[in-house]
């Protein structure tokens, strides 16, 4: 696409209305997900649009691929929109600096609201393969309570993932990988 693609900050989301960008957007990189749809299939042509989460729309916005608009239709800078992103995320930087890593690492990265985690992480992408990877980020100042790792664990065991745990150290990102262990 040569042209910004237009997404809308509407309540408390981003939608991409063009059916034929927004279907451009998930075929090439996972981008969003068509409303309504449960789940979609690489290389479908969408009848509803695409809505991102903050995390995809703040990428593609500093990736210069959208342009995102508030509900009168206003521009919202990076500044404006990121203080939206913060006002609907708690630790909306920290994550945020974590998907982007992932993603310029050639990773799909989308909600893991479902496993209870920040991220479900993918190497191929929704569809073509289960996410391989549940990722948890850890504030820099947090700590983490040792029944809640081996809660995380259980579960990433129950649904066959790998849990992986994100912070920041010493200004560097550090991921801590816990495997699967089968007796």
């Amino acid at each position: 696409m040569n042209e910004l693609i237009k997404a809308q900050f509407i309540g408390n989301r981003v939608v991409v209305w063009d059916l034929e960008k927004g279907t451009w957007l998930y075929n090439n990189g996972f981008y969003g997900k068509p409303i309504g749809v449960r789940k979609p299939n690489l290389g479908d042509e969408f009848r509803d649009p695409l809505e991102l989460s903050y995390f995809e729309a703040f990428f593609l916005q500093e990736k210069k691929i959208i342009e995102i608009f508030d509900e009168e239709n206003n521009l919202l800078d990076k500044k404006q929109f990121l203080k939206r992103c913060r006002e609907n995320h708690i630790n909306f930087n920290q994550k945020m600096e974590v998907y982007k890593h992932l993603r310029e690492k050639g990773y799909v990265v989308k909600p893991g609201l479902k496993f209870g985690t920040d991220f479900a992480v993918y190497t191929k992408g929704p569809g073509l393969e289960h996410s391989p990877y549940l990722v948890q980020i850890i504030k820099k100042e947090g700590s983490i309570n040792p029944i809640e790792l081996v809660r995380a664990g259980r579960l990433a065991t129950t649904v066959r993932k790998n849990f992986v745990l994100a912070t920041k150290m010493k200004g560097k990102l550090h991921f801590f990988l816990f495997d699967r262990y089968k007796p």
